[in-house]
């Protein structure tokens, strides 16, 4: 019995030090939401340095495409406001079971994923412009690298 006292007490005092020694490793929601909004942002901007850098864009070049970018994402702004407001209403019909709503819901979510894109390509489209004919053939083999890549891990190469 005075053994068994022992060995309870011996894992309480290690299971106590155990939850002590452990840090918190998850951040508060608001934060993680904060620190992925700001992770994703510095990514884009790897990217793209990563994309002038291979292309060989000029300090000017790099300054339209930024303008071009930014342009874009303030364009698209009140879009996906309202993709995000479509798709909360497609849960809340999905909920209520109501088809005719979700058709309704869907088809406007078609008509505004088309909106997006027309605006990147259209900001594409300027930026594309912008390249001599030595950056456009360098993006071109990019373009066709990346297809390769990414249609090699969906199953198949893409045009």
């Amino acid at each position: 019995m005075k053994h068994r006292l022992t060995y309870v007490f011996a894992a309480g005092i290690l299971a106590t030090g155990l939850a002590f020694a452990q840090t918190q490793t998850e951040p508060p929601a608001r934060q993680g939401r904060q620190a992925a909004k700001a992770n994703w942002k510095q990514n884009r901007e790897q990217r793209f340095e990563r994309i002038a850098t291979a292309l060989n864009l000029t300090p000017e070049q790099r300054e339209q495409a930024k303008a071009l970018m930014d342009e874009a994402r303030k364009n698209s702004a009140p879009v996906r406001q309202q993709l995000k407001a479509n798709r909360q209403q497609l849960v809340e019909a999905v909920k209520s079971g109501n088809q005719a709503e979700i058709d309704r819901l869907s088809a406007a979510q078609g008509t505004l994923m088309g909106q997006l894109t027309a605006i990147h390509t259209k900001a594409f489209q300027k930026g594309y412009a912008m390249l001599t004919p030595e950056q456009r053939q360098k993006a071109e083999e990019m373009r066709g690298k990346m297809m390769q890549h990414f249609g090699a891990r969906r199953g198949g190469p893409r045009g």
